[in-house]
């Protein structure tokens, strides 16, 4: 991660102005270069710095929300697989925004298939982008704040951390559950 921070850091130096126009379109190069969103927004606070790199990152995310619903309403195929990821990673299992947004927090969950979650609970583009961006703002802002010093921690802290998400996670799952059931 080091050696990529570097050659991007290089890369950004020499494009001047451009640069932030390069670190958005990252954001939407990312999932074909099989980089993790977490690397992409650290990389952002580190060379932009918080603010400027927090703000890139909503950009990147948000444009690449766009690309998701593009993608899912005009390639059935992409859709098709997407679903079946869907079904691998959760059987059976409703979710609500809340969950998605929890889920957008942790590291390395798939930013398509909370996309196809997103947009099978909204009923119009706008609603979907409403929730979408809502739910891109923590992790552009984590990451990009916080997110070296994730990366630095010891594992049994970021274990704890990620224990933690998975907690809050089951605990909006379960309010979710009693408010269906009440109904």
């Amino acid at each position: 991660m080091d050696q990529f921070d570097q050659t991007l850091a290089s890369f950004i130096e020499a494009a001047g102005w451009l640069a932030p126009v390069f670190f958005v379109l990252l954001h939407l190069f990312r999932p074909l270069l099989f980089i993790p969103v977490i690397v992409v927004c650290i990389a952002g606070g580190v060379l932009f710095g918080f603010l400027q790199g927090a703000v890139l990152s909503f950009i990147g995310l948000s444009l690449m929300s766009l690309v998701s619903y593009l993608l899912v309403n005009k390639f059935p195929k992409f859709q098709e697989k997407v679903s079946r990821l869907k079904e691998k990673v959760f059987k059976d299992r409703t979710i609500s925004v809340s969950q998605v947004m929890i889920l957008r927090i942790m590291p390395f969950v798939h930013f398509h298939l909370l996309s196809l979650y997103l947009m099978e609970m909204s009923k119009t583009f706008k609603e979907y982008m409403y929730y979408s961006l809502l739910g891109l703002i923590m992790p552009a802002v984590l990451y990009t704040a916080f997110g070296e010093i994730i990366t630095e921690l010891p594992w049994y802290l970021t274990g704890l951390m990620f224990i933690i998400l998975i907690i809050i996670y089951f605990y909006i799952a379960k309010q979710n559950d009693s408010r269906l059931e009440s109904n």
